[in-house]
């Protein structure tokens, strides 16, 4: 007798830097999430869908959770606590190179709240950073924070045990049909991922006290005048301070020049078309403080 197909939601929370959108990536074998090595890149509840015969799993990558010191912060939490309500599973994500601290335990305290009728997996990530030794205590430790349903040590980068994870969310699935059509890899409107991918652009390099204060929208996607080959793509990208205006722009606009032509390069190969990008910046006063500012921004 065949397996029956299963199909469901399953969901990645952690500490800010844990490796879920790295992960997220890696299962859906795209690049559906942006990574940073900033904290708190990730902003949205972003689907990233793996199609396999026997299943389809819907992983949502949530911001990480924290203790928040603005507006857009208590709403980012928000969004990682009204994802675990609609997923069928949920994976804590740890890394391997960091020692088990009170972040961990703050969302383990939170979410055994929710596992006895959700199972909760716990993962630990970025064991190609670590010896195996280190990678087993890893284990041991975050044994200690909660009661998992299964643990399991993975690395995204070199692709260790992606597999075995996807098959243990798999597991936990309702059995059900299809919920997108094959070869969807996300449900995300095309302006919110080129969004992404400007802000990932602009993230690169900054000090470390700015990524927070970068937002990004897109206006409109215009198919370029006379050209079948090329679509136009108009967008702002917002800090908070007249004085980040400059750090973003660079000496004679050299720096956002830079954060152009990688966004255009990540942008092109999303749509597979070449791209023509008009990119300004604009200054937001406070605007990660202002409830107006947050819901013209997207939050």
């Amino acid at each position: 007798m065949t397996e029956p197909h299963r199909s469901g939601f399953a969901c990645f929370v952690g500490r800010p830097n844990a490796g879920k959108s790295t992960l997220t990536n890696a299962l859906v074998g795209s690049k559906v999430a942006i990574t940073s090595s900033k904290p708190q890149t990730t902003r949205h509840a972003i689907r990233g869908i793996v199609h396999r015969d026997d299943a389809q799993l819907v992983i949502i990558d949530t911001p990480g959770l924290h203790r928040p010191r603005t507006l857009l912060g208590e709403r980012l939490n928000d969004i990682v606590h009204s994802t675990w309500s609609e997923v069928d599973v949920v994976g804590l994500c740890v890394p391997a190179n960091e020692k088990v601290g009170p972040g961990d335990r703050f969302i383990a305290a939170e979410l055994k709240k929710i596992a006895k009728r959700t199972p909760v997996i716990g993962v630990v990530t970025k064991t190609d950073l670590v010896k195996p030794e280190q990678v087993a205590e890893q284990l041991l430790a975050l044994q200690e924070v909660m009661e998992f349903a299964e643990l399991i040590p993975v690395s995204a980068v070199d692709g260790f045990q992606v597999g075995a994870l996807a098959d243990l969310l798999v597991r936990h699935l309702p059995e059900g049909p299809q919920l997108y059509p094959g070869g969807e890899l996300t449900d995300e409107p095309e302006q919110t991922l080129v969004a992404e991918l400007i802000r990932e652009a602009a993230l690169e390099g900054v000090r470390d006290e700015l990524p927070h204060s970068i937002a990004v929208t897109v206006e409109e996607m215009l198919p370029h005048e006379g050209r079948d080959d090329m679509i136009d793509v108009h967008a702002f990208l917002y800090v908070e301070r007249p004085s980040q205006k400059g750090i973003i722009l660079g000496h004679k606009g050299e720096r956002l020049k830079d954060v152009g032509a990688r966004a255009r390069q990540q942008i092109e190969g999303l749509l597979g078309s070449k791209v023509y990008l008009d990119l300004h910046i604009k200054v937001a006063k406070e605007w990660q403080r202002d409830p107006r500012q947050l819901r013209r921004l997207g939050f």
